[in-house]
């Protein structure tokens, strides 16, 4: 097991980075980004993602983190949600949308993992062993 010294450093983080990054191109390369209620909205949740597993780190205890943790698994659900409408307006294939629901699931279930890691371990404050 690796020490986790900062956020960065956590595969669920940088996994909800390459998902942010992904509905960015799709944004850029299609209309969504002129449908912007629908846009905002998954440009947030998607963002949120992220930011709640950093925010959550930066707390500095099992509790905090698993409560920010569960945030956001919670805005990655919402995010393939949004998928769905994304797909349904067309702004992407039936190809492009199966990835990133995949990649949304993959997300999910590690996040909730960690979660479950977090519960069950002694390891206490700004520093976790990741596998």
């Amino acid at each position: 097991m690796a020490t986790v010294k900062q956020f960065e450093d956590l595969e669920i983080w940088k996994l909800a980075r390459v998902l942010c990054k992904e509905i960015n191109k799709i944004a850029n390369a299609t209309g969504l980004r002129t449908d912007y209620k629908l846009y905002s909205q998954i440009d947030g949740s998607s963002g949120s993602v992220m930011d709640n597993i950093a925010e959550g780190f930066e707390r500095n205890g099992n509790k905090e983190f698993i409560q920010f943790l569960s945030i956001a698994k919670a805005s990655c659900g919402e995010t393939r949600s949004q998928l769905y409408r994304v797909l349904d307006r067309n702004y992407v294939s039936n190809d492009e949308f199966m990835v990133l629901k995949d990649q949304t699931m993959v997300l999910s279930r590690m996040i909730g993992g960690f979660m479950n890691y977090l519960k069950k371990s002694d390891l206490k404050g700004s520093k976790y062993k990741a596998d």
